[in-house]
């Protein structure tokens, strides 16, 4: 069954609400207060509470402040995923005590009787009962391993799942046990029916065998009455007298211990009344006249404005140096080199060229001579020229810094004495002259306000909340009270003074009440042999066959009692043979999860056939050990692979919902994503419904629902307008009307 739609009236804070479920893993989120475990609840209302249920919870489950004829309301639209293919249906239940309505539209039929709509939803979800679905897939924060929750509906379930029977044995075992019970008790009072078959022929076998002798003591037994009146009517009388004694004594103790009572309580508030003056007095005679935030805020706007302050004037305190800067440029003397290198290549290459032409190798040789100088001459010249460039090129440079230099000490400057202007104004405005006078008072203010803290905790520590404006009425009224209890106990005389009166006067008490008993009890026996007495041979005989007759019927009880506890042990092993097959199932499907959820840190279950408690095997210790001897995180991931492993086995092929409501809030960031992601895998069988406070599921639900925080606060008086105040928020609460929750959708 996957639940794709989820409608409430009328329950608790939620008046009117309607939620879109995914059919996967839905995540509702919200705070405290906010109606999440409404929702849990509400749901498990609506699957398995009897429409016409008269208990008193769903009477507190009323919205407050809704009208009187208003009750809660549930619907469910849902799926049914089964062999024959997708069904749909709805669910709607009106809880109206024996009034109430359910209407349920599924494969085309309508039922509106709620004992069949009952069996049907057992049907469709695997589940038997409330019980039953609240321990094993309805799961609480606190409830994680509350297994037991039903152990008998819990063992039924598994044998039906095992076995295919249509009832479990729990039910025939109580029988049996009550059957033996009412035939073997032993108790005084309410014995069982062989101790009373069993007494019967004692009795009568002593009544026959004493028939004659009674008629030779009837004369004693007549005078041994008459003393045993006497002695009763006189004990009687003694334990008269001291219960009156023990009364006046437990009232006088009662009276001192409330006396005592009065004096802790006048005690503790005229403590009270001392510190709320002193509170008074620290209120009036604060150091500063603003507040420590405030305060606070200026001190540190301060200690800011000195540190920048200091900053600017260690840099202003830094002159810029030009010495450094200071280059020499020499005037150019590259040109008259190049004009005579020119001259030269031009005079060489003319010259060789001629005395080429001219064969004359003395004249060419002189002409490449001179043009070799004339390289040579032309490449000093381009050095030369080069060095004076680059001597140029850094004389600008050295007059861009010097006059960046003093543009930004400007600047410097005038962000000085902003920044003094600035810390001015902050002293000025808490009427001090330095920083460390600021700082002072942000001492004495901050002892100050911790002091008065400091008497305020002790103030709630002796009275709570209450209101100072009585402390002194509550003082006055334990002195009067400390008063009247003192004087009580002076009227009740010396037996009030006695330091253990009470615990005297209970023992006398209790020994007058044994001797009166053992009075009673001559008495009766004396009476009865009087009565018995007065037999002849006609009543012997008439008991010798009562005698007969009880003896058949003490060998036939005992008969039955032996069949009864031969069947009990059959049972007992029949039940534990089907149990084993349900635990190793059970081990079986826990392994897997437990793993995930642990990060194979634990893997190894072992589960109890007769008492269903799991073992965890511990590589720390390399032993089995309980599973409640591990943290309480690592027991509710054990608990939570169990319930998972329970769901899979008691319900077959049918899948109910899957409802948490924040079961992973002792788990620390990495087992609580594990154990998410175990939820999320779960959600191609079953639906998951889970309900937390935090936003760290979102990114792997399916759909994220948002519900909002209460909106209404307490502003009304106190006192006597406390009962307008409250009418008047109902009023308004009523006229707000259904608060929407809001839906995020993941990707899948």
């Amino acid at each position: 069954m996957r639940i794709t739609r989820l409608a409430l009236r009328s329950l608790r804070m939620h008046r009117d609400l309607d939620l879109e479920l995914a059919p996967g893993l839905t995540v509702v989120q919200g705070p405290n207060e906010s109606g999440k475990t409404t929702l849990q609840r509400a749901i498990e209302l609506a699957l398995f509470r009897r429409v016409t249920s008269a208990d008193a919870e769903l009477t507190s489950l009323r919205s407050w402040g809704s009208a009187d004829d208003s009750r809660p309301w549930v619907r469910l639209d849902f799926v049914q995923e089964d062999e024959d293919g997708v069904r749909t249906g709805s669910l709607e239940k009106d809880f109206r005590g024996a009034k109430g309505t359910v209407r349920l539209e599924y494969d085309g039929q309508v039922l509106t009787d709620p004992a069949a709509v009952d069996d049907l939803m057992a049907d469709l979800t695997g589940i038997p009962g409330e019980k039953f679905f609240r321990s094993t897939a309805s799961i609480r924060h606190h409830e994680v391993n509350d297994l037991a929750r039903d152990e008998g509906a819990l063992r039924d379930r598994l044998q039906a799942s095992i076995s295919g029977a249509d009832r479990g044995t729990s039910v025939v075992k109580r029988q049996l046990e009550r059957a033996l019970h009412d035939l073997e008790a032993q108790g005084a009072k309410n014995p069982g029916r062989l101790k009373i078959a069993e007494e019967a022929v004692a009795r009568t076998e002593t009544v026959v065998a004493g028939g004659e002798a009674q008629l030779a003591a009837l004369e004693r037994d007549r005078d041994a009455l008459v003393v045993a009146r006497e002695r009763r009517a006189e004990a009687d009388a003694t334990l008269e007298e001291r219960r009156a004694l023990l009364e006046r004594a437990r009232q006088a103790e009662r009276l001192a211990a409330e006396r005592e009572v009065a004096r802790e309580r006048f005690e503790r508030y005229r403590q009270a009344v001392v510190v709320s003056e002193q509170i008074q007095a620290l209120e009036a005679s604060h150091p500063s006249p603003d507040a420590l935030p405030v305060l606070r805020q200026i001190v540190e706007r301060l200690r800011g404005l000195d540190r920048d302050v200091s900053t600017l004037r260690a840099q202003l305190s830094e002159e810029p140096s030009s010495v450094e800067y200071d280059i020499r440029i020499p005037e150019p003397r590259y040109r008259p080199f190049a004009w005579l290198s020119l001259v030269l290549a031009i005079g060489g290459v003319v010259a060789a060229g001629l005395g080429v032409l001219s064969g004359q190798l003395a004249i060419a040789f002189g002409g490449a001579a001179a043009a070799v100088v004339a390289l040579l001459l032309a490449w000093y010249a381009r050095t030369r020229r080069r060095a004076a460039f680059d001597l140029r090129r850094q004389k600008q440079l050295r007059d861009d810094e010097i006059a960046r230099r003093l543009r930004g000490r400007s600047s410097l400057e005038d962000e000085l004495r902003r920044k003094e202007a600035d810390m001015k104004a902050q002293l000025a405005s808490i009427d001090l002259p330095d920083l460390p006078a600021a700082e002072d008072l942000l001492a004495r203010e901050d002892a100050h306000v911790q002091e008065i803290g400091r008497a305020r905790a002790q103030l709630d520590g002796l009275v709570g909340k209450e209101p100072v404006e009585t402390l002194g009425q509550v003082r006055d009224a334990a002195a009067l009270e400390i008063e009247q209890k003192t004087a009580a106990l002076e009227m009740l005389g010396p037996i009030a003074r006695e330091p253990r009166a009470r615990e005297r006067l209970e023992v006398e008490v209790r020994d007058c009440e044994g001797a009166l008993e053992r009075a009673r009890d001559d008495e009766a026996t004396a009476r009865a042999r009087v009565e018995q007495n007065p037999v002849d041979a006609d009543q012997v005989a008439l008991e010798a066959e009562r005698l007969a007759a009880w003896r058949e019927q003490l060998a036939a009880l005992r008969r039955r009692a032996r069949i009864y506890r031969l069947t009990h042990e059959a049972i007992d092993r029949a039940e534990l043979a089907t149990m084993r097959r349900a635990t190793r199932y059970l081990e079986k499907r826990m392994r897997g999860d437990l793993e995930r959820l642990t990060d194979g840190r634990y893997r190894r279950v072992e589960v109890d056939d007769s008492t269903l408690a799991v073992s965890i095997w511990s590589p720390d210790r390399g032993d089995w050990i309980p599973a409640e001897s591990l943290s309480q995180g690592t027991l509710d991931q054990v608990y939570l692979a169990a319930r998972l492993g329970l769901v899979r086995l008691v319900t077959r092929d049918r899948r109910p919902p899957l409802v948490l409501d924040d079961p992973f809030v002792t788990f620390d960031d990495g087992r609580a994503a594990r154990a998410f992601d175990v939820l999320r895998s779960l959600t191609s069988d079953l639906q998951v419904i889970y309900l937390t406070t935090t936003d760290r599921y979102d990114a792997l639900a399916d759909r994220v629902l948002v519900l909002p925080a209460p909106q209404l606060r307490d502003s009304g008086p106190a006192g006597d307008e406390v009962e307008d105040d409250l009418a008047g928020v109902s009023v308004a609460s009523r006229a707000e009307g259904p608060v929407p929750a809001a839906d995020t959708t993941q990707p899948g």
